[in-house]
């Protein structure tokens, strides 16, 4: 069996044409028409107001935390179950940091933690939830306390694209939104980001920002701190190519998903939740757990996966667990975090929309015999 790769990203074929006309033009630089028409369509698809074209997902969430205020001494609050990328961006605003325990019921942002949390901080500038590996956060408990407290929220949907909550698109849900094109996205730019919002002269200032903030001056002239945020025309051409593909690859991960799911049946393995509290999950990662009485390990199944040459992952070592963040605060409502039983019974299982029903089987039938 050759080798199976947890999520690659997968060309459609119609980006050649469009990264030729890019080069035909003489747009290889960063902006271009190629930027104009990928926000444009992204925001459609999103049903939201206007987009900006970042350099990544991180870079997006950035811009969100200067846009919603936050400066040197506010705190922030997000998800605890995520990629540091979701958190990183307000450490570069200098910001106090405080992480919100999952609930069993999405594996995301509990809101009765997050109730803890916004009681013990009222001052908070910012609530970041991500939605984990696809699946959509319980939403309307979380906006309802971020409006009681008159809090900004940001939607990190980087994983989340193609995913929709009570039939609106996740991305659009927050004040400020960002989303992800890294390479093992749904679709990828290679690299690349948006910022996405209904605030039409905060995309301006985004925009401003992430092209180094160049004064409407005839010479170069910065009247405020700028980044090199931007996307490229380039990188905009895939994109463009990739998304007119985004409903067939969320079918896909959801088929992925649900083979496993009727692979592990009558086992000690559970799928993570999916498609809950009206939700629609583009299954971006299929992510599974053992039952509390499996006494073998995650990391004994992905070395054993390994072996049989099928790539897997743990799953998000928790926030409040990592070196960088251990002293900053945590809210949960249990005994013991939810996070730290999905991170000590968790692994991601390949993921890739190329992947065979072959493939898939064969992957199945190792953790089956890794269970014996």
């Amino acid at each position: 069996m050759r080798h199976i790769p947890l999520a690659l990203g997968h060309p459609v074929g119609n980006e050649q044409a469009l990264i030729k006309e890019a080069f035909d033009t003489n747009w290889i630089a960063p902006l271009g028409p190629h930027v104009d028409a990928f926000e444009n369509e992204m925001a459609s698809y999103l049903g939201i107001k206007c987009a900006a074209a970042t350099a990544s997902g991180t870079s997006a969430i950035h811009l969100a935390l200067i846009e919603a205020g936050v400066k040197d001494g506010d705190t922030v609050i997000s998800s605890d179950m995520t990629f540091a990328a979701t958190c990183n961006p307000a450490v570069y605003q200098r910001a106090k940091l405080v992480f919100v325990d999952s609930n069993p019921e999405t594996f995301n942002m509990d809101p009765e933690s997050l109730k803890l949390a916004l009681k013990a901080h009222p001052e908070a500038k910012a609530v970041i939830v991500a939605h984990l590996y696809g699946q959509p956060a319980d939403l309307d408990k979380i906006i309802d306390l971020c409006n009681k407290y008159n809090v900004v929220l940001i939607e990190d949907a980087a994983e989340a694209l193609g995913s929709s909550y009570h039939g609106k698109k996740c991305g659009s849900f927050g004040k400020y939104n960002a989303i992800s094109f890294n390479g093992n996205k749904i679709i990828t730019t290679s690299g690349g980001g948006m910022l996405l919002t209904n605030d039409q002269e905060g995309v301006k200032h985004v925009r401003f920002l992430s092209t180094q903030a160049r004064d409407p001056a005839p010479w170069y002239q910065h009247s405020e701190l700028g980044f090199n945020y931007r996307m490229s025309n380039i990188c905009a051409a895939i994109g463009r190519g990739q998304l007119k593909d985004i409903e067939r690859r969320v079918q896909r991960k959801r088929e992925i998903f649900d083979r496993y799911v009727q692979g592990f049946k009558g086992t000690c393995i559970k799928m993570m939740p999916k498609d809950v509290n009206n939700s629609y999950s583009n299954c971006w990662l299929s992510s599974m757990t053992f039952d509390k009485s499996f006494k073998k390990s995650p990391l004994e199944l992905l070395n054993f996966l390994k072996e049989h040459n099928i790539e897997s992952r743990p799953v998000w070592k928790p926030m409040h667990m990592q070196p960088f963040y251990e002293k900053c605060g945590f809210f949960t409502t249990k005994s013991k975090a939810m996070d730290e039983e999905i991170f000590e019974r968790g692994l991601c299982l390949p993921s890739d929309i190329e992947m065979t029903i072959e493939e898939q089987d064969y992957v199945i039938k190792t953790v089956l015999e890794f269970l014996k």
